[in-house]
């Protein structure tokens, strides 16, 4: 192309000088100049001789800034996604190009297209996927799946340790991409319930990685301190939790129950958060003070000794640190495999040997760290020595009871009592006892929003709603239908509520019957497994309506799941699937693709535990 004076900012000379020179460059040129030309000058006298001459490493430099980076997460409560959406905007800030897509959303075949990827996914389960990865995980565990020669990959794994198959949806991702023929950018990190530094560390592990070549160097930076100033309120999330305080709790439950189903309402005026219907809210639980004092007292320590718990240095007494800060319920093979080289008892090191793993899981079952400190006696090393083996206390989430439509500055909660006797002892929930024994109106709760896009409403007002729970799995559809209630929706709703007894346990009845009355719940039926003598539970009563239900799903009704996950949920599945095939005449494997496109296409969504 050759530049003329009449249509150019440039004089003859000047246009002359360009033509002939322009068409000498090399590419590597040709890019040193355009970026060269991008920044302005630093003032009159500003040369081009001030500036580095180009070279075939300039060049690669710049042309590596076109690699695009994909974050791809599979979620089930909302971290995994919360992490993916952060490190995006952290990345955006580097000046890279991202795109951040739950696995569900991104199509597979896209893959191998793809030049940077960022896997961030959980394992629930015995191992299993969270619903939104497993097309893309059974896609790559295919033999569609194509070779992935020069995509770049990492993996970011959430699990819990207490559980057997600890982060193992990570790691078969992680495996099956170094399989395919991918080249991995950074170890993969396995974090357990407390992934916040972990989690962290990974994305800097990772980010260097990203950087040899971009141009940008260095790491993210902290936040910047004019931000900072510029923030006119404190910002209340799970790093910084609200302090709410207890309005209402009361139990649900009947006299003469097995049961106690705590209803708590807490007041969020002045804490600037927001929550949708289907969300979560995350509670930050303490210890039981007697059971603290009790392993206090079988350690030997003393209980105003100080001691650090974390990273940051902060100093709490042996008390307060076991009260607030480290989890002491529950074992897991990581914790008892660090306590092996604090103790000499050779019936512990003889637990933790691969050979001994059948063992380890039925010792692990229902016995908590006072168990521990008992029965592999004697100890080892100072308290702090101890201390440092423990974990922290997990956050527990409760699916929100309430809309904010509904109910503003306030979020409700329905919290089952969890107490049991094991290994001779009495047994009971860190949090849910905390909540019906040790917290009254007007004490306060940390709390904060963990949200979930897995579980939400319809935008469509008007689409019918199936929605199945038992017992506490009930909570998110009070929510539910609040925020329909509140937004006048016309769209038809069933519910499917099961529990033991209807006289003592039949969760928020009146709500529910004013709902039907005034046409919000278009159906409900109710199981009460205890009242018979043979044990009726929803999928028995989703059985009864077969025909009609199928039919519901025919017409575009969205379906949703709360319970436990290894029982109900896994019946009504079957369920669903058994009434697909009876109903629609389906086959085994048409009735599977049927229910996997309603999850893809968000209409079969559950929130399970």
């Amino acid at each position: 192309m050759q530049l003329k004076e009449k249509n150019s900012p440039f004089n003859q000379e000047q246009a002359d000088q360009l033509n002939r020179l322009l068409p000498t460059l090399t590419e590597n040129q040709r890019i040193w100049l355009s970026g060269y030309l991008a920044v302005p000058l630093s003032g009159p006298d500003a040369a081009v001789q001030d500036f580095p001459q180009a070279s075939e490493t300039n060049g690669a430099a710049v042309a590596s800034q076109t690699r695009d980076v994909t974050i791809l997460y599979g979620s089930h409560t909302g971290n995994c996604q919360s992490l993916a959406e952060d490190f995006s905007q952290k990345l955006e800030q580097k000046q890279f190009n991202v795109t951040v897509s739950s696995m569900d959303d991104f199509k597979p075949k896209a893959l191998k297209k793809v030049e940077d990827l960022l896997i961030v996914t959980s394992t629930h389960g015995d191992g299993d996927p969270p619903d939104n990865a497993l097309s893309l995980y059974d896609f790559l565990h295919s033999k569609r799946a194509p070779k992935l020669e020069g995509v770049r990959f990492s993996v970011l794994s959430l699990g819990d340790s207490s559980y057997e198959f600890f982060c193992q949806t990570g790691k078969e991702f992680d495996h099956r991409l170094e399989e395919l023929g991918a080249e991995r950018l950074a170890a993969r990190v396995d974090c357990d319930l407390d992934f916040e530094e972990p989690a962290e560390e990974w994305f800097q592990a990772t980010l260097t990685e990203l950087d040899t070549g971009h141009g940008s160097g260095g790491s993210v930076a902290a936040d910047d301190p004019a931000d900072s100033l510029a923030e006119t309120s404190t910002v209340y999330s799970r790093t910084n939790p609200f302090q709410a305080e207890i309005l209402e709790n009361i139990n649900l439950n009947g006299r003469g129950s097995n049961k106690e189903t705590r209803h708590l309402e807490l007041d969020l005026e002045g804490s600037g958060l927001q929550y949708e219907p289907g969300d979560s809210l995350g509670i930050f639980p303490q210890n039981d003070p007697v059971l603290v004092d009790q392993l206090i007292q079988a350690m030997g320590w003393n209980p105003e000794e100080t001691v650090t718990i974390n990273k940051q240095g902060e100093i709490r007494s042996v008390r307060e640190a076991l009260t607030t800060h480290f989890e002491i319920t529950s074992l897991t093979k990581p914790l008892l495999e660090k306590a092996a080289f604090l103790s000499s008892n050779e019936a512990l090191k003889k637990l933790i040997k691969p050979e001994s793993s059948q063992e380890l899981r039925e010792y692990i079952e229902g016995r908590d760290l006072i168990d521990l400190v008992q029965d592999f006696g004697p100890w080892e090393g100072s308290v702090h020595d101890f201390i440092t083996i423990l974990r922290k206390i997990p956050v527990r989430l409760y699916s929100i009871a309430s809309s904010s439509e509904a109910n503003p500055d306030e979020v409700h909660l329905t919290i089952g009592a969890v107490r049991y006797d094991a290994h001779g002892r009495p047994r009971s929930g860190v949090c849910s006892v905390q909540c019906a024994e040790r917290s009254e109106p007007g004490d306060t709760l940390p709390v904060f929003i963990q949200r979930n896009q897995n579980f939400k409403l319809p935008e469509n007002p008007e689409t019918p709603v199936v929605m199945i729970g038992a017992g506490t799995g009930v909570a998110p559809y009070r929510a539910f239908l609040e925020e329909r209630e509140e937004a006048e929706a016309s769209g038809e709703s069933w519910l499917f509520f099961g529990d033991q007894h209807f006289v003592t346990d039949f969760l928020y009845q009146t709500e529910w019957q004013q709902w039907l009355k005034e046409g919000v719940l278009t159906k409900m039926d109710v199981a009460f497994s205890r009242d018979t003598d043979e044990k009726v539970y929803v999928q028995h009563r989703m059985l009864e309506h077969s025909k009609e239900l199928y039919e519901w799903l025919q017409g575009g009704a969205h379906v949703y799941v709360c319970g436990d996950e290894q029982y109900m949920a896994k019946d009504v599945q079957d369920t669903l699937l058994t009434i697909l095939k009876q109903e629609g005449q389906l086959t085994d494997e048409q009735a599977d693709q049927y229910l996997a496109d309603m999850r893809k296409a968000k209409r079969y969504q559950r929130d399970v535990y």
